[in-house]
């Protein structure tokens, strides 16, 4: 503890020439060590008994190395929040006493200092603070700070299993959204999005959560046991099933309890915006993280929620991408707790229906993977509230979008129409070419459910079999014949067993490569080009020859050879 505090009053040195390398490696070091030696709990304070009391020397000793663990610890954490606090005032006063690039790249050094600390030692002391001091640097000017910070919290939320550190981020958080007036970065929301947030419902059933273990029934009992032995076991099995009890539900209720006060802390986050900054830069972030945490919202704001992305919608004032995450909210909320309310969101699928065309090869091309999702909740999951109607138009205008989009897209939206069909096997109609019914089909109506889509065909699909992509030839021989199970016809398991998303991903085109890479052509080359003489006629081979023989006697004279042709075509 006495070489930390000599190696911390490195911090204060005060040579000019050496005072920013000193510095920044005291504090490297520092971090290093406290990540070796600090021990896997929480040093409390010791009460005023504990002090009085006599110990062994060993506890004593102990007792004052912690003391002075914990008092080192925080002497440190204040130095790194005093240089960063001290590059913040020279922001401002633009003092010229010490360099402002020196101040940067101190601060950098402590901020990183404090990002290692928040991951590696959550459990310790001071955590809280550290939370504090970065998370308004999350919203700092200089973006290589800010970035630092995002990532640090993402990687918390990240390994956080039981949801204390995440909470206490989350809190910190809302407060600083709160404070600036909605005025912050979008990455500050975005990193919501690594919480490992899954159940935020408390079982009161204790059988439910308490595990499982074979107990003798009174049978075996009596069979193997005496009397004063089936007695003894009675109370021991009757103890046990206690404590498994009161240990499977403490600490499962711990976490839940926790993950449901952090996600009622997001969703307040999300609604303030929703309410008050709808025109910011947030909105899409907010769109985002209600997308992935709409199903675990209580269902009393299921209503309030729906209208208020009805009205998103409807103002126009969404881009594509945040239109999408508006859908797919709406349906994570009637895919969970929300199944069992009888609405039928017609618009949505409508605004879906419509904005399917808008998607391209260009940047809207990573849009397609919401699409995906949507559709998997939409049509698969939903199949029995879906007309026949309805799926057969989004099978018509999904193929439709598949001709214009790159090849990893196309595969995924193949796949698509692949579960479409094994969901609604009547939507076979459209690989047939004879009109099923009256009316024609209306390629640009933007109701699916009107536009007579049993009267068109697939032919997108031929096109398709003539794609340079050897996954999008092979998906639309598939749908051809009617996406069968089974024979030649079928799908190999590496194409079949993989969802619609998954095969997005599987082959991107993010760095500009063909995936699946392009065969190389065949190395055996021809020595010469063989059969040419068989490719000219009498007279043009007799000029060939007469040129050839001329250039063996010298230079060819093109002059000569250009007056010989004109003679002889006057004679």
């Amino acid at each position: 503890i006495k070489r930390l505090k000599e190696l911390r009053g490195m911090l204060m040195e005060a040579e000019p020439s050496v005072a920013v390398t000193v510095r920044k490696l005291v504090m490297v070091s520092l971090m290093e060590i406290f990540k070796d030696i600090v021990p896997s709990y929480k040093i409390r304070p010791l009460t005023p008994a504990e002090r009085s009391a006599k110990v062994k020397k060993e506890t004593q000793q102990l007792r004052e190395f912690e003391e002075g663990l914990v008092s080192q610890y925080k002497f440190y954490l204040e130095d790194l929040e005093q240089t960063v606090r001290d590059w913040k005032q020279k922001k401002r006063k633009r003092s010229q006493a010490v360099a402002f690039d020196s101040y940067l790249g101190l601060a950098e050094v402590a901020v990183r200092c404090l990002v290692e600390l928040l991951l590696a030692l959550p459990h310790f002391n001071f955590h809280n603070n550290i939370i504090v001091m970065l998370v308004p640097l999350m919203n700092d000017p200089v973006r290589k700070v800010s970035q630092l910070c995002c990532e640090a919290f993402r990687k918390l939320f990240h390994q956080d299993k039981l949801g204390d550190a995440s909470l206490g981020a989350v809190r910190v958080i809302s407060g600083l959204v709160k404070s600036l007036n909605y005025n912050i970065r979008p990455e500050v929301l975005r990193t919501l999005l690594s919480l490992r947030i899954k159940e935020v419902e408390v079982k009161k059933d204790t059988e439910d959560t308490a595990p499982k273990k074979k107990f003798m029934n009174y049978k075996e009992k009596k069979k193997n046991l005496s009397r004063m032995q089936r007695k003894w076991k009675k109370a021991e099995e009757k103890l046990e099933k206690e404590l498994l009890e009161a240990e499977a539900s403490e600490s499962k209720d711990k976490k839940i309890k926790l993950h449901t006060e952090t996600l009622n802390i997001v969703f307040l986050i999300y609604f303030r915006i929703l309410k008050k900054a709808q025109k910011s830069v947030l909105l899409p972030a907010v769109l985002e993280g209600l997308a992935k945490f709409a199903h675990l919202i209580n269902l009393e704001f299921f209503d309030d929620l729906l209208s208020v992305l009805q009205d998103l919608i409807q103002s126009g004032d969404l881009t594509n991408r945040e239109s999408l995450h508006c859908i797919q909210t709406a349906f994570n909320i009637l895919s969970g707790q929300g199944d069992v309310l009888n609405i039928d969101p017609l618009k949505f699928y409508s605004h879906l229906y419509k904005t399917l065309l808008r998607l391209h090869a260009g940047a809207p091309n990573d849009d397609i993977i919401i699409v995906l999702q949507c559709l998997d909740v939409m049509l698969t999951r939903r199949r029995k509230q879906v007309s026949l109607q309805r799926a057969m138009a989004f099978v018509k205008r999904l193929s439709t979008l598949s001709l214009h989009v790159l090849p990893n897209a196309s595969v995924g939206i193949l796949a698509s129409n692949r579960a479409v069909l094994h969901a609604f096997p009547k939507c076979d109609l459209l690989l047939d070419n004879e009109v099923q019914g009256s009316g024609f089909f209306l390629p640009e109506l933007d109701e699916p459910e009107h536009c007579n889509p049993q009267n068109t065909a697939l032919w997108e699909l031929h096109s398709l079999q003539r794609h340079f992509h050897p996954a999008v030839r092979r998906f639309a021989v598939h749908l051809c014949l009617g996406a069968p199970s089974d024979g030649s016809a079928a799908l190999s398991v590496d194409l079949s067993r993989r969802s619609p998303v998954e095969l997005f991903e599987d082959y991107s085109v993010k760095d500009m490569t063909f995936n699946p890479p392009v065969a190389t052509p065949s190395t055996k080359k021809k020595d010469r080009f063989g059969g040419g003489v068989m490719l000219l006629d009498s007279d043009l081979q007799s000029r060939v020859e007469r040129a050839l023989t001329a250039t063996e006697g010298g230079a060819l004279d093109f002059t000569a050879a250009h007056t010989h042709t004109h003679t002889q075509s006057d004679t």
